[in-house]
């Protein structure tokens, strides 16, 4: 069943409720309940659940980079709990705003640090 799930999963984009993406499925968190079984706690998104999935000298060096990229290492992945999920089909549709989830780590650093350093970034387009 866990193979089964994880080829559903895997890989599938992430939209919120407006159709904006959120990332990818990196990976899928298991724990147990209080009668041992195991059930589906969270989905995962982002460069630390990446390489913790894929493991090995890539997994390492995706997490690295990733670590490279916040003021606060080691970079955490973003959890999308099962009751923002509105429906899976083509990709995982979310019940709520991107804006209502957890700030990427690596995103907030680039938007700090590089983004808002551009002229005119905080100026809406009209």
């Amino acid at each position: 069943m866990r193979i089964q799930l994880a080829k559903q999963l895997l890989d599938r984009q992430i939209v919120d409720v407006d159709g904006r993406l959120v990332g990818r499925v990196d990976d899928i968190a298991f724990d147990v309940d209080e009668e041992g079984y195991p059930y589906v706690d969270c989905l995962l998104t982002g460069q630390a659940a990446l390489g913790l999935r894929i493991g090995g000298r890539i997994g390492r060096v995706l997490t690295a980079v990733a670590d490279r990229f916040t003021d606060d290492p080691p970079v955490p992945p973003l959890r999308v709990a099962l009751t923002q999920i509105d429906r899976v089909d083509s990709v995982v549709r979310l019940r709520c705003p991107a804006a209502d989830l957890p700030p990427s780590p690596v995103e907030s650093w680039l938007r700090r640090h590089l983004i808002d350093r551009i002229p005119g970034a905080n100026r809406a387009s009209g």
